[in-house]
């Protein structure tokens, strides 16, 4: 086979590849139609509202949980903790940590007066100590977090936080107007 026989069948190779491309391949503006015709359903329910506006999950069996904005400003999660007792947390994406007030550890099971407090914690309202536990469990929803890192604070907070720790263990989480969804 010659070179020019050869240069000659790449050259028509590559213009029907080309052709082929064109006609097969859809446009830039045709994608979002594509995705907006077909759109996967994803049920991001709390207390039975639906979340209607979501963008649909990739995964249609993706555990999610809703926290919708409060009055006051905040995200409030009721949770199922250690499987035992359910203990209202504000979500706190400036904690490294899931905070617990003494209150709310008793509640747990744990004896707060016989921790040890050796972890120098800041917080808005200040420096304390803190004890580090590990909760087995937190559950929110559907979403269900084992082994979670927490800090029983030595000073009272005036309520219990859900921090970083938990955060960081989801898929993702993505605040979209007045809600706050959870992914796992």
């Amino acid at each position: 086979m010659s070179t020019t026989n050869f240069i000659g069948g790449m050259v028509v190779g590559a213009t029907i590849a080309g052709v082929i491309a064109v006609f097969a391949a859809p446009t830039l503006d045709e994608q979002p139609k594509a995705a907006a015709v077909q759109p996967q359903a994803a049920s991001l329910s709390v207390s039975d509202q639906r979340l209607s506006d979501a963008t649909p999950l990739p995964n249609a069996a993706r555990r999610s949980a809703v926290l919708n904005l409060k009055s006051d400003g905040h995200y409030w999660a009721r949770v199922l903790v250690n499987k035992k007792a359910t203990v209202n947390f504000m979500v706190d994406t400036g904690a490294s940590v899931v905070a617990l007030t003494s209150e709310d550890a008793r509640r747990l099971g744990l004896k707060p007066e016989t921790l040890d407090y050796k972890w120098r914690i800041s917080t808005a309202g200040g420096e304390t100590m803190g004890a580090s536990v590990v909760l087995d469990s937190l559950k929110v929803n559907q979403v269900h977090i084992k082994n979670v890192e927490a800090m029983v604070l030595q000073s009272d907070l005036g309520q219990s936080l859900l921090g970083m720790s938990f955060l960081s263990q989801l898929y993702g989480y993505e605040f979209r107007g007045e809600r706050l969804i959870l992914r796992q």
